[in-house]
């Protein structure tokens, strides 16, 4: 035993980002898992951490799904010949009937898109997108209720 190396696996976050204020702010009904249209420096900037989900939106124009307001920062290490626009619009993808699907939801039900969490897979970027509807006040209220209660509990049975 006294040769033997234990070798513990790293776990690796894949976690980019998290939009909280999303939770707080609409009930989430579906989350969809969207692909995103990037440049290289956006990319290496994902890798660095930064980016910034709060302000950002996803709209439908013209049958494709885009996302604005993500402000992604260009690292100072960034190509000379480039010029990086931090908040530019960026197209996601996703397959046609989930488009389709969002597309219906959006306009006849009266949800709306909202960005939730930005991570890797693969290697590849990925952005869950909430198919949500907006909490009215007192939903809020509730909600920050049950969390205080669900924290106090834990309190509790942690002292006895």
């Amino acid at each position: 035993m006294a040769g033997k190396k234990s070798k513990k696996k790293k776990e690796s976050d894949n976690t980019i980002a998290k939009n909280r204020y999303v939770t707080h702010e609409f009930f989430i009904e579906e989350r969809f898992e969207a692909g995103l249209v990037l440049e290289g420096w956006e990319v290496k900037s994902l890798r660095a951490g930064k980016v910034q989900l709060k302000e950002s939106y996803v709209f439908i124009k013209k049958g494709e799904i885009w996302i604005s307001g993500m402000h992604i920062s260009a690292l100072n290490s960034a190509s000379t010949h480039i010029t990086p626009f931090s908040t530019r619009v960026r197209k996601l993808l996703l397959h046609a009937q989930e488009i389709n699907k969002l597309i219906g939801s959006v306009e006849r039900k009266g949800f709306t898109l909202v960005p939730t969490f930005l991570y890797w897979k693969n290697n590849k970027v990925k952005l869950e997108i909430g198919l949500a509807k907006g909490k009215k006040l007192h939903d809020k209220r509730a909600t920050e209720k049950d969390r205080d209660w669900q924290r106090e509990k834990a309190r509790n049975l942690k002292l006895n």
